[in-house]
């Protein structure tokens, strides 16, 4: 407003222009306990092959901080199983950098299950698909899709209020609880930024962290 009077001549200077804006606090994201992510982990019944796939993105998810995103766009090829090591490639929307993460043996060993045992039986007609996690027709899975099934678990474990990145705030959390540098945690997320790693120092000191219901 002042400054279209400013614009039109009719103050001679913007009494507003030198005033801050008040910051907006930002949201501390929501993070899940180590029991509720072992009660995810429990609810999978893995004598199935969707089971299995199931248990793969789990420990995908848990064990390196990805984004929904880059776990779905994942490839065959992506995962190696002798360097125990993931490469995301940055295909997704949020990252263009390709950054190689580290696998436990457990993650490691649920992955070469899936692929080996499970997805053969997901392929189907697809013998070609090189999408490394399939839906039941073959086809790589979606985001939509694999949040439908993280929400079926989450919904048996008694756990409200999920949302799709929260596996992703509960790893960077533990890292920092383990003590691993910031920077260290900024380069497994892929944040380009260390600005965007900090909020997870605020919740770290924050005195409402307790798990989500």
């Amino acid at each position: 407003f002042f400054r279209y009077l400013r614009s039109q001549e009719y103050i001679a200077s913007d009494p507003v222009e030198k005033l801050e804006s008040p910051r907006v606090p930002k949201e501390l994201p929501n993070v899940l306990s180590a029991e509720q992510i072992s009660s995810l982990f429990q609810r999978v019944d893995v004598s199935t092959p969707s089971g299995q796939r199931d248990l793969a993105m789990l420990y995908m998810l848990s064990t390196t901080g990805m984004r929904v995103s880059e776990l779905v766009s994942l490839n065959i090829a992506d995962f190696d199983v002798n360097q125990a090591t993931v490469v995301c490639p940055g295909r997704s929307g949020r990252s263009k950098r390709e950054r190689v993460l580290p696998l436990p043996p457990l993650a490691v060993e649920a992955i070469k299950r899936y692929g080996e045992q499970a997805r053969p039986h997901l392929v189907g007609r697809h013998p070609e698909q090189e999408s490394l996690f399939l839906n039941h027709h073959g086809e790589r899975l979606t985001r939509q899709g694999f949040w439908l099934i993280i929400k079926g678990y989450a919904r048996q474990a008694g756990i409200t209020n999920i949302t799709p990145h929260m596996l992703r705030h509960s790893f960077a959390m533990m890292k920092l609880n383990d003590g691993m540098e910031l920077r260290s945690v900024q380069e497994l997320l892929g944040h380009a930024h260390i600005a965007t790693t900090q909020v997870y120092s605020q919740l770290a000191r924050s005195k409402t962290t307790s798990p989500i219901t």
